[in-house]
């Protein structure tokens, strides 16, 4: 069954195997066992159906064979259409890339990654799966809101020194705009400033923004990651710093963070070579789960 305002797919029951199942319990429940799914606890795992799919996972129909997170995932792959399965398995595999660049473990499962892509081929009928929702985000920008955007920062950096946090903000907020990120602006919550946030897909980002003389060190993104960290565990944060970051501090941070930074030289070489910001960031997000880094470089992300 489909949440209200999803079309149906191919068929109204997915064509998902005995077989099929056993390969997603091998996925899902090697963090706590049996029943379990990944490291969700019970408000987390109806959270996250209910943004990734708006599925309501509590729904007593899906715990028709048993009420465990497992069981409940069971059910709705057995009784939802082929498009809503891949849907699922899609949002639940970049969540466990996710918690494995974070724990640091090896993937427990042997060749999980071809396994997972040869049922997630079949059930896509053979064709590329897609990401669920049109993304207005993956459309290009045409040359003359780049040549604008380029404008917009050329003149955050002829401000005075002390101006320029302020309006690089703002830069930012009208560039997330550009790209019909759903900017919102900077807040406020009691003790703490976020910089903005804006949505990714089915993401949601917290900013942090910075124009500093000097490259961003430990310090300042540990203080980031611990303001993502008291947010919902789904919330995910970009640190934008024009000046870069230390190489000593990116290897304090570690690897497995819920962050991505961009630099300066990002900014530059993505409004040079008019590569949209959600393609840059998709690319940074991706590389991020399978290598655990924080921080790779548009140049490398992009080679020439």
């Amino acid at each position: 069954m489909l949440a209200k305002g999803y079309p149906l797919g191919r068929g109204d029951i997915s064509s998902i195997r005995s077989i099929d199942l056993r390969l997603i319990d091998d996925l899902v429940d090697f963090v706590r066992g049996p029943g379990f799914v990944l490291d969700f606890s019970d408000p987390n795992f109806s959270d996250f159906f209910a943004s990734e799919l708006k599925i309501n996972i509590d729904d007593p129909k899906y715990a028709a064979n048993g009420g465990s997170k497992g069981k409940r995932l069971r059910c709705l792959l057995q009784t939802c259409d082929d498009d809503t399965a891949v849907r699922a398995l899609m949002a639940l595999w970049e969540h466990r890339c996710e918690y494995l660049a974070r724990s640091g473990a090896a993937d427990p499962v042997a060749d999980a990654a071809a396994r997972y892509q040869g049922l997630i081929s079949r059930l896509s009928g053979g064709a590329a799966p897609q990401r669920p929702a049109a993304s207005p985000q993956s459309a290009p920008v045409d040359r003359q809101a780049f040549t604008k955007i380029k404008a917009d920062l050329l003149q955050v950096t002829a401000l005075a020194p002390h101006a320029r946090g302020y309006a690089f903000e703002g830069f930012l907020k009208g560039m997330f705009e550009a790209f019909d990120l759903a900017a919102q602006e900077p807040f406020r919550l009691r003790g703490e400033q976020i910089d903005g946030s804006f949505q990714l897909g089915s993401e949601i980002y917290l900013l942090e923004a910075k124009w500093h003389g000097h490259p961003i060190g430990v310090a300042e993104l540990h203080t980031f990651h611990g303001k993502i960290e008291q947010k919902a565990a789904w919330t995910r944060g970009l640190f934008v710093s024009n000046s870069g970051f230390t190489e000593d501090g990116l290897a304090a941070f570690g690897r497995g963070k819920r962050v991505i930074c961009m630099d300066g030289l990002d900014l530059y070489e993505m409004l040079d070579r008019e590569i949209p910001l959600p393609h840059v960031l998709e690319r940074k997000v991706r590389r991020a789960a399978e290598t655990g880094s924080p921080f790779l470089r548009v140049r490398d992300l992009f080679p020439q």
